[in-house]
């Protein structure tokens, strides 16, 4: 199976070096909020003080909007019959949808690094120790990689490419926003603030932020229950808990799947 899986994640980023839009996509778009919350509402939300507070949120987001890439990628393997193709071949099945998952966790590490330069360029600056970084950042992988294995559920299940887009990207909008990737948790009202405050998003946010030393500004409610106090756990938790129950029904999925 781990020859198998090399030779598609080649193959499926041999695809990202002739069309290298797909790697300027999967980069401008965490630009874009990079910019647009850290000085079109960071001057409103505490200025440098809410840019520290930001980069944290924008990193988890970034890792989860990668998984629109295997959805896209794998409902297209699908539509264009390459998944038949490989069916004929002495491969292992979890190969095919592997092979997907791990090129495009390649494309979303690229993406990240991208995200840790523009955040030093606007002020934000890792206070903990390195030691702590790189456990911040090991958890974003893991939690990306639970996010692909997502990904790849949902482009298995879509009919087509055009709802593969549409669903793609449908459920991420809600769980980034309903967090405290951009704000704190404790601003918003009734039933919103209690699933902000057990949101996976918010845990892995929260978790990074307290591991590189950034802080709220002194105006964001502080946040506080069970999942806040133990971000780094429960937000591992959650991730292995996606892996474990995305990758078995993903194999499902893709036994059941025919050419489109």
């Amino acid at each position: 199976m781990f020859a198998d899986t090399l030779v598609l994640v080649e193959r499926n980023l041999i695809t990202v070096r002739r069309i290298p839009t797909l790697l300027l996509t999967a980069t401008v778009q965490p630009l874009m909020f990079v910019f647009l919350f850290a000085y079109v509402f960071g001057a409103t939300l505490g200025g440098g003080a809410y840019r520290e507070f930001l980069m944290a949120g924008i990193f988890t987001q970034t890792v989860l909007f990668n998984a629109a890439f295997t959805t896209v990628g794998l409902s297209t393997d699908l539509s264009e019959g390459i998944v038949t193709r490989l069916r004929s071949l002495p491969m292992s099945r979890l190969a095919v949808i592997a092979g997907r998952v791990t090129s495009d966790m390649v494309l979303g590490i690229v993406g990240l690094a991208v995200m840790v330069v523009c955040g030093f360029a606007v002020g934000w600056r890792i206070r903990g120790s390195w030691g702590d970084a790189l456990i911040a950042f090991a958890l974003l992988l893991v939690f990306a990689l639970a996010m692909a294995w997502v990904g790849a559920v949902i482009g298995l299940i879509a009919p087509n490419v055009e709802v593969a887009q549409s669903a793609g990207l449908l459920w991420m909008f809600p769980v980034t926003f309903l967090s405290s990737a951009f704000i704190s948790a404790g601003s918003l009202p009734g039933p919103l603030r209690t699933f902000a405050e057990w949101n996976p998003v918010t845990a892995i946010a929260t978790a990074c932020r307290d591991l590189f030393g950034n802080t709220a500004p002194p105006s964001f409610p502080a946040q506080s229950g069970w999942p806040a106090d133990h971000a780094i756990a429960y937000g591992l938790a959650w991730s292995l808990a996606v892996l474990a129950v995305c990758i078995p029904l993903s194999l499902v999925l893709y036994r059941r799947s025919s050419n489109r």
